[in-house]
């Protein structure tokens, strides 16, 4: 009999209390995990296999890893803030995990052995933390729905650094430092007033880039002073600013231009809430 991943969190949450020695173990020292961001989703050139993008702050570069067709489906529906009329199934083990009081803290990527990748799902319920062993993409469609941080093991980001991928055209959507952004298409621009300018437009927003004043509506025109034409291009200037450096961002939101300085590396909070367009 086949098991929704919604209902094995279920029944592993429910019984949580119950797991001692054979809860999910770490491959690799807790310390040596390196923090990311879900970027985006892409493809390989020639295969068409999906890849999910993660922004690695630290060495200013995206990695890809593998990941399957559905969870891709996944991450660019939450990423798109499209809503379903019923829950799809990563949907409902977050409405699962609420439900019953537990908060999904992190997602692991830790091994990558023969070929597959490994992961674990850090949650916590009421005074206790648990690991629940996840297939990585089913992990990564959860935090893109709950804001919770992910981190990756060092040999898995290089394994992944010399995999070649390709954007998903005119429909990427991409987050960076927080903020989620995709094309300014044309009936867009003139809906919300933008100006005739290269950029690109934001969706959501959360942690320090809302507070600083960016908002779903926002066209960003400049990274460090250079234009993004394209979500994978701000993805990429961001990737680009000098080492212990901010990140300056030029918007344009209501009528005015601002400017703003962000920090590269990965401070938002877990399950922030994540304010949209």
């Amino acid at each position: 009999m086949r098991i929704s991943a919604a209902l094995v969190v279920l029944l592993l949450v429910a019984c949580a209390a119950a797991k001692t020695d054979e809860e999910r173990r770490l491959a690799v020292d807790e310390a040596s995990l390196v923090p990311v961001e879900l970027a985006s989703v892409a493809i390989v050139p020639l295969t068409g296999t999906p890849v999910a993008l993660l922004r690695d702050p630290e060495q200013g570069r995206t990695v890809p890893i593998f990941i399957g067709a559905e969870q891709a489906r996944a991450i660019v529906i939450a990423q798109r803030g499209i809503a379903a009329p019923r829950p799809m199934t990563h949907d409902l083990a977050v409405n699962l995990l609420d439900a019953m009081g537990g908060r999904l803290e992190r997602v692991i990527v830790d091994e990558l052995r023969d070929g597959t990748y490994f992961g674990a799902l850090e949650i916590k319920t009421g005074d206790s933390t648990i690991l629940v062993d996840t297939r990585p993409s089913d992990g990564l469609a959860l935090a893109v729905r709950t804001g919770a941080r992910i981190v990756v093991a060092p040999a898995v980001l290089e394994a992944g650094s010399d995999i070649p991928y390709r954007s998903l055209g005119g429909d990427d959507v991409v987050t960076a430092l927080g903020i989620t952004v995709m094309q300014a298409r044309a009936e867009v621009r003139e809906a919300l007033e933008l100006p005739d300018q290269p950029g690109v437009l934001v969706s959501s927003v959360r942690g320090l880039a809302g507070a600083a004043g960016i908002q779903p509506g926002a066209l960003i025109v400049a990274v460090n002073g250079i234009p993004p034409d394209s979500p994978l291009a701000f993805l990429d200037l961001v990737n680009a600013t000098e080492r212990g450096a901010q990140t300056s961002l030029r918007f344009w939101l209501n009528g005015a231009f601002s400017v703003v300085e962000l920090p590269t590396d990965l401070a938002t909070p877990p399950a922030q809430r994540r304010d949209s367009l």
